[in-house]
């Protein structure tokens, strides 16, 4: 499972790196909403919300499903616009003039994101406003998911504009209330991150550009397509439009690919403010790594292999089993990268690599939130 991007016939002049304000008060108000995803920032957290007007909390609450469970693409306006190239812009004010500049198909349909029945995300096809099936059910499954989740969703078919309108007005506040002081620190770093980017593609080229933001992201052989390492599948292309790539210092560990049909691909992709203590972990790894944890007899063996190093021989008596059996279940162990051996003489010893497994709670919870 993988989002894929079409690159075939990409100038790299059309590849760009770039902040977004909009996009960062995006992941403000999730980390906000969901602060247990990003257990670095709960004091951010705490000391924001501490501090809010309590009628502005409320109206965070009542459309809190376009940044909590998803990231709509109403907070990434400047992919939509037509020719596929518009830029981010410098500041808030300049993002949200360019989502006042989405119709009002696109606007429903981005804000409607949260629901299953809205227009096929990487097809296109006919929206609530002009479908009065898909009308029907958007308002069914909001029902389904609450009651805030239904008077939002009646207000924004009944009245696109006043929606528009009371979310610029919304997103005004938060940069009143708390965001612009924090993007007044945060800005520097993430222009200073898609500088050196630039820098790093202009001189090594896109791979290298690529490999730099995770190793979750690669590009292929023929340099024609760009794999991002996620749980989900999709599948975009530029076409004749850019590419934009946009860092994020609140995002971690959360890796988003726009991949909606007729927008421009855009891979919001984070940036550590502490030194990375390790590449991420591939999807297909972690799926190996669990599964090899998964059988009985490799979780005994993990016990004894993580108080002292054996031997075949030794666990063979430990365990009572055949040499070939422990060796096969070692064998499984070592391909997932949680033992280590080391030769003593003519003997072969294994032991588990504990700082490897500890890592499995936080690599599967990147893996997931990815």
């Amino acid at each position: 499972m993988s989002v894929h991007i079409d690159i075939t016939g990409l100038r790299q002049e059309r590849i760009t790196f770039a902040p977004s304000p909009l996009g960062e008060l995006c992941m403000a108000l999730h980390a906000m909403s969901e602060p247990g995803h990003h257990p670095g920032l709960q004091g951010w957290v705490t000391g924001v919300t501490a501090r809010l007007d309590p009628h502005l909390a409320d109206r965070m609450c009542e459309a809190d499903f376009l940044w909590r469970s998803t990231f709509s693409d109403l907070f990434v306006p400047y992919a939509g616009i037509p020719g596929r190239s518009t830029l981010p812009g410098d500041t808030l004010a300049e993002e949200l003039d360019l989502l006042d500049k989405l119709t009002d198909e696109q606007f429903v349909d981005a804000a409607m994101e949260f629901t299953t029945c809205a227009t096929s995300y990487s097809t296109g096809g006919p929206g609530p406003l002009t479908d009065a099936g898909i009308r029907q059910r958007a308002l069914e499954q909001a029902a389904a998911r609450g009651p805030r989740q239904l008077a939002f969703t009646e207000r924004l078919l009944a009245d696109p504009p006043r929606t528009r309108a009371w979310l610029r007005q919304f997103l005004e506040d938060c940069d009143e209330a708390f965001f612009a002081e924090t993007w007044s620190r945060m800005h520097h770093q993430l222009a200073t991150d898609a500088r050196h980017k630039t820098d790093l593609l202009h001189r090594k080229g896109l791979a290298e550009a690529l490999t730099s933001i995770s190793s979750a992201v690669t590009l292929d052989e023929s340099a024609t397509r760009i794999t991002v390492d996620k749980l989900g599948t999709g599948r975009t292309a530029t076409q004749d439009g850019g590419l934009l790539l946009v860092p994020t210092t609140l995002g971690w560990p959360h890796l988003t690919v726009l991949y909606r049909y007729g927008w421009q691909p855009v891979v919001h992709y984070p940036v550590h403010n502490t030194p990375k203590i390790a590449a991420p972990t591939s999807l297909e790894q972690l799926n190996l790594r669990m599964t090899a944890l998964s059988h009985p007899v490799r979780m005994r063996l993990c016990r004894s292999l993580a108080r002292s190093a054996f031997t075949t021989s030794e666990l063979t008596q430990v365990h009572g089993m055949t040499a070939p059996e422990i060796s096969r279940h070692l064998g499984v162990l070592k391909k997932a990268g949680l033992i280590t051996t080391r030769r003593r003489g003519r003997y072969v010893l294994h032991q588990l690599d504990v700082t490897m497994v500890a890592r499995l709670g936080s690599d599967f919870l990147e893996g997931i939130l990815r």
